[in-house]
């Protein structure tokens, strides 16, 4: 088994980035969910759930200092990382509130033009994060703007195994995973609950409860008429608690993670 192929969502609910090689830090994989748009009058949360045209929107960061937004039919607007001592926003992710920089009113304009909705955009430091829920996490295991958890993994035979009962070729952009492994039979990640990637070793915590973004076309931003592939996950992947599709992970430890590095499964359920 190896690691097949790494992604990485500078904003949360925003386009991938395909990489080849990036670090871990204390709240996933570097620059990962760091950034998030939410409601100018609310400061909840936005996502393709409410906005699927954020599918469309890309985010991609210049150095450790800026982010650089670029979207079908707007001039591209560079954005730098707030300064310490920058306009804090009361925001709302789930759960959880946390006061977080302002991005600015260039960029919560030019988000609001692209959306059609009053928006801000909001940063994350890396000293703000987030404590994952302890009924799966050690006090102190933090992430970012993720929903909930600092990784997330599929395996790319279960991608193919879905696809095939669809009938459709699904990209797995579509499950917005941080990791895809191939070599492994198609849910054997359902049964793993300590695994090696490189020299960094994960804890495997929960299984990723699925919502109607998988039915969003990540090149289009458009939902599928008949709801898929969520349709079919619910076939056969309904559970307590929800579809599932994937698994969330924790790492102990920081490090390096590589396209092509070997993957070890080190405890089984």
């Amino acid at each position: 088994m190896h690691l097949a192929s790494l992604y990485r969502f500078p904003l949360k609910s925003g386009s991938a980035e395909l990489l080849e090689h990036e670090r871990c830090d204390e709240l996933g994989l570097c620059g990962d969910r760091r950034w998030m748009v939410v409601d100018a009058a609310s400061g909840k949360f936005l996502t393709q759930r409410m906005l699927p045209r954020m599918a469309l929107l890309d985010a991609r960061w210049q150095g450790d200092a800026a982010l650089l937004l670029t979207a079908p039919g707007m001039d591209a607007l560079r954005v730098a990382v707030p300064e310490q001592g920058a306009v804090e926003r009361g925001v709302l992710i789930w759960r959880e509130s946390v006061r977080v920089p302002d991005a600015g009113d260039a960029a919560a304009g030019w988000l609001t033009r692209l959306l059609g909705h009053p928006c801000r955009l909001v940063h994350l430091p890396t000293s703000r994060g987030i404590q994952v829920d302890q009924d799966y996490a050690r006090p102190g295991e933090r992430t970012a703007f993720s929903d909930g958890f600092p990784f997330l993994l599929i395996g790319q035979r279960s991608l193919d195994d879905l696809s095939a009962r669809v009938g459709q070729l699904l990209d797995a952009r579509r499950f917005r995973p941080n990791l895809v492994i191939a070599g492994a039979a198609p849910y054997a990640e359902d049964g793993w609950r300590r695994i090696r990637i490189g020299d960094l070793t994960f804890r495997v915590v929960k299984p990723c409860s699925r919502c109607i973004i998988p039915t969003i076309d990540p090149l289009s931003g458009e939902r599928n008429p008949d709801r898929e592939p969520l349709a079919t996950l619910m076939s056969y992947r309904k559970g307590e608690g929800g579809v599932f599709f994937g698994q969330n992970l924790i790492a102990e430890g920081t490090g390096l993670l590589q396209v092509g590095m070997p993957v070890e499964v080190l405890e089984q359920a």
